[in-house]
């Protein structure tokens, strides 16, 4: 009887300890395999690579779309510019025709 009461008493006292690894175990498996973890870096990092392409895409076509507006400014027409867009607003371009520059 004494032998089962030994026993108890270090059952109980070693619960304590065996939660708190136990939990430890836990928090180091969600830093590791969590969604925010370690293998999740490896993801973010894909992304972040996609994303700073797809930004440079979207900036090549910003600053072309800028300088057509710049081009289209009433107060200094581009000549070629304003007759680029009258011939294809007006269906007057062909496909065989070439353009050469005056200077």
């Amino acid at each position: 009887m004494a032998h089962i009461v030994k026993l108890r008493m270090l059952l109980f006292s070693a619960l304590g300890p065996a939660l708190a690894v136990l939990l430890l175990f836990l928090f180091a498996g969600y830093a590791i395999l969590g969604p925010r973890g370690l293998l999740a870096w490896g993801d973010y990092s894909r992304q972040l690579h996609n994303a700073q392409a797809e930004l440079a895409v979207v900036k090549a076509d910003r600053n072309r779309l800028k300088n057509r507006v710049d081009l289209l400014d009433p107060r200094r027409t581009d000549p070629d510019m304003a007759d680029e867009l009258i011939r294809r607003e007006l269906g007057l371009n062909h496909p065989d025709e070439v353009v050469v520059p005056l200077n």
